[in-house]
């Protein structure tokens, strides 16, 4: 197959192909998006495409998305010859629906042009920057970071009197805009010193939000299929579930795009209540069956949620540990149900390693904060434990058929080395009180002496018994009942 994805053979795809309804040469750059991964394009880039097709957009609509890849040129070069079109693949149990997306109009590869992502930022056409890089990239201050280019670009805007702009972050993290901006300010201190910092607190917003959809990677397979289905060759198509969800605090500098089915509200106070449902809910159970699941040889999460124990141990974990701490949150009815369904989904083949990366910088957010919040009120916490034992058995770097697999994640040597020390201790209460002593996860739960009780027998049972025979002991009466 030597067609390529390209807007001359849009005609000629399938009748039961979707493809963008408007016209996209005369759309401009209004959104800069930052990460432009399988994620992205999704979730935002879909959801622009359904209200640029809702509004017949084209010449003189600002909503096009530039987007920006951060360290790797793949994206950029798979999509430039498709002039930035690709194909969305939604799969279920039913099979697989294809559409095209064509609201990414720009790429651009930060490492090959630093400044070409700063004059894009700094554009007059510029409204909207919104980022997905992953928790750790927050923490950088690196120049070529994504909030140092924020800030550059933002100083660049100042300094030509051009207006201010949407800063937006789509990550998982806990009042994600409101982290955004204390980061973006304190960069921008050194740029521009006060006028700087008190120009973007003032002008700029830093709307919150939470995001749901669950995207695998893409795979060789995955790009053969659909492009067999096009008649045309797709170099970089994304696979979804149907399932997808924004919440979005209504606060925009310089408008915003109608985007259809979002959950828009007043302030980040009501973002962070379907955040915490998602970020425990969601985030937390993918976490939690992930680690389990890598060790014991259950590649992806279907082929996880086909085994009762484990299915049984996740559902346990949310209703019985993770629910009760959801006080103020309105959980929408048989929410825990579809979650499971959601996970079960066969067609996706979302591989659990995928899920397992960067645990140190996931799980404060996915799992202690709910610890926390079950301690404070004298709460048992088995199966919260279990799944913290899992990460942190994880961390021997090998499954249980002895097959080796990396540690990814920014803190992987200090890690590993954390695992190595603690397997040198005697005892499964010193190595649970060892573990919980790396402060850079666990904080101010050091050495809690209730989180050491239900670690170590989850440890131990890991270590002994393995993750079948543990998560077959994760009834009620866990503590008590393990092997």
């Amino acid at each position: 197959m030597t067609a390529r994805l390209h807007p001359s053979v849009l005609a000629d795809l399938p009748p039961v192909v979707r493809r963008p309804a408007y016209d996209r040469a005369g759309l401009g750059r209004g959104i800069v998006h930052l990460g432009l991964g399988a994620f992205v394009r999704a979730h935002l880039a879909v959801i622009n495409d359904d209200a640029l097709d809702a509004a017949g957009a084209g010449l003189g609509s600002p909503w096009g998305i530039a987007g920006v890849s951060l360290r790797q040129p793949d994206t950029r070069d798979a999509l430039l010859p498709q002039q930035g079109l690709y194909t969305l693949a939604l799969r279920d149990g039913g099979g697989e629906r294809l559409r095209i997306i064509g609201s990414v109009i720009g790429l651009i590869v930060a490492p090959d042009d630093l400044p070409a992502v700063v004059e894009r930022i700094a554009h007059a056409d510029t409204r909207i920057v919104s980022l997905t890089v992953t928790e750790k990239a927050y923490l950088s201050n690196a120049p070529d970071s994504a909030v140092a280019l924020i800030a550059q670009g933002l100083a660049l805007r100042h300094a030509r009197g051009l207006p201010p702009v949407t800063l937006l972050s789509l990550d998982n993290l806990p009042a994600n805009g409101r982290v955004l901006r204390g980061r973006v300010l304190a960069f921008a201190d050194g740029l521009g010193g006060p006028s700087l910092v008190d120009w973007i607190a003032l002008h700029c917003t830093f709307p919150c939000s939470m995001v749901d959809r669950i995207v695998p990677r893409t795979t060789d397979a995955d790009r053969n299929r659909i492009s067999a289905a096009l008649g045309v060759r797709d170099a970089w198509p994304v696979v979804a579930e149907p399932f997808i969800d924004w919440v979005l605090e209504d606060r925009f500098a310089a408008g915003r795009p109608d985007w259809p089915g979002v959950r828009y509200v007043a302030t980040h106070e009501d973002v962070a209540a379907w955040e915490r449902l998602k970020l425990r809910m969601v985030n937390g159970a993918h976490s939690a069956l992930a680690y389990l699941c890598v060790m014991a040889g259950w590649t992806t999460v279907d082929a996880a949620m086909a085994q009762p124990a484990l299915r049984g141990f996740i559902d346990a974990l949310l209703r019985d540990e993770v629910e009760p701490t959801l006080s103020g949150v309105v959980v929408p009815p048989g929410y825990r149900e579809r979650l499971l369904q959601r996970f079960a989904n066969p067609a996706l083949a979302h591989r659990c390693a995928q899920i397992a990366m960067d645990g140190s910088q996931k799980i404060p957010q996915r799992w202690l904060a709910t610890v926390r919040d079950r301690l404070a009120v004298g709460a048992p916490i088995a199966h919260l434990a279990l799944a913290l034992a899992g990460w942190l058995h994880f961390l021997r770097g090998h499954d249980e058929a002895g097959n080796r697999y990396a540690i990814d994640d920014p803190l992987a040597e200090a890690l590993q080395a954390l695992y190595r020390d603690a397997e040198a201790l005697q005892t499964a209460a010193a190595r649970a009180d060892h573990f919980s002593r790396f402060t850079p996860v666990f904080g101010d739960l050091a050495g809690e002496p209730r989180l050491v009780e239900a670690l170590a027998p989850a440890l131990q049972s890991l270590r002994e018994c393995g993750v079948a025979a543990t998560l077959a002991a994760s009834g009620p009466h866990f503590t008590e009942t393990l092997p």
